[in-house]
């Protein structure tokens, strides 16, 4: 199974980017999906979060501003960032929860990262 995210780099304050996440490989289900961050010399937080059904969670920092979607028949999720800030710089890693079969374990998979840049 491969999680495979682009859509990060360069951007002025104010600017948008969005993010795609497109997973592939033998997969029976996907649970939920999300979108997690690191800044340098910070953890890793949960920016927002997608069930299987559509509901959504978000950090407070990105309410309003970013808004994460799902399309279940292309197992991929999105993530589109408006009104970016420079405190929005990270590596955006995505994630999902999925199985490779009916009776299998759920287990966690991630992305391999991608930058992004906000300049002031």
């Amino acid at each position: 199974v491969q999680l495979q995210a682009s859509g990060g780099g360069l951007v002025q304050a104010g600017g948008s980017l969005r993010l795609s996440c497109a997973t592939s490989g033998t997969i029976f289900s996907i649970g939920d999906m999300g979108w997690f961050r690191q800044a340098p010399g910070k953890q890793r937080e949960l920016v927002a979060g997608i069930g299987t059904a559509g509901t959504s969670r978000y950090v407070d920092s990105v309410k309003g501003r970013f808004t994460i979607s799902r399309d279940n028949a292309k197992n991929t999720v999105y993530l589109q960032m408006n009104s970016l800030k420079p405190e929005d710089t990270a590596v955006y890693y995505c994630h999902a929860a999925l199985r490779t079969t009916r009776w299998g374990t759920w287990y966690d998979h991630w992305g391999q990262g991608t930058l992004v840049t906000v300049s002031s």
